[in-house]
């Protein structure tokens, strides 16, 4: 089983605003195209790992970004995935 953590987001503006932002934070971070699991929201996200997931809740708050969700996608050995919003 292997676990990715992703925020997805309501606008590409958004998304490329706290892109920009965890780059400045030198998180190692991916944006990548938003999961087809996650059906509502702009086409960018960012992936992140599980230890950045505190410094990824504060800065949505400090920054009042409009963000769609932010899910735990666990791929299941047999190539299926369980998807978790976590908020």
């Amino acid at each position: 089983m292997h676990d990715i953590y992703v925020i997805s987001f309501n606008s590409t503006h958004h998304a490329i605003r706290f892109e920009k932002r965890l780059k400045e934070l030198e998180l190692n971070i991916k944006t990548i195209p938003t999961p087809r699991e996650i059906t509502s929201s702009c086409g960018l996200s960012i992936m992140f790992s599980k230890d950045n997931i505190d410094t990824i809740k504060n800065n949505i708050d400090d920054l009042k970004i409009d963000y769609y969700g932010v899910f735990n996608i666990k791929k299941i050995d047999d190539g299926k995935k369980e998807l978790t919003k976590l908020y």
